[in-house]
């Protein structure tokens, strides 16, 4: 009910966060492979995108989130997230050829 306080996220409010910053990291790690890797064969871009997607869990438990809830699915997700807007937003600034 509206009355009834509630400890911890809402379950709206906490997959909100996790998908606007799994999405804002994806984002992040794609814009710094294409500045700092030297191509699309250079794995600097797939260390990005493994540091973008480990950085997440520890600033979610610093935020109020619990991770320990997350199952497999939600691991996932959050890595399908990162994954798909890294991979976008890179292959978008290297068909480009935007230096940056």
């Amino acid at each position: 009910m509206a009355t009834e306080t509630a400890e911890g996220w809402d379950d709206h409010l906490r997959g909100l966060t996790v998908t606007t910053f799994a999405s804002l990291l994806g984002i992040g790690a794609g814009v710094a492979a294409a500045a700092l890797a030297a191509g699309p064969g250079d794995r600097l871009g797939l260390y990005l995108l493994g540091a973008a997607v480990l950085v997440q869990f520890p600033v979610y438990m610093a935020m109020g989130i619990d991770v320990d809830d997350f199952g497999p699915k939600e691991y996932l997700y959050v890595a399908f997230i990162t994954f798909s807007l890294w991979f976008v937003s890179w292959g978008i600034l290297l068909t480009a050829g935007t230096p940056l």
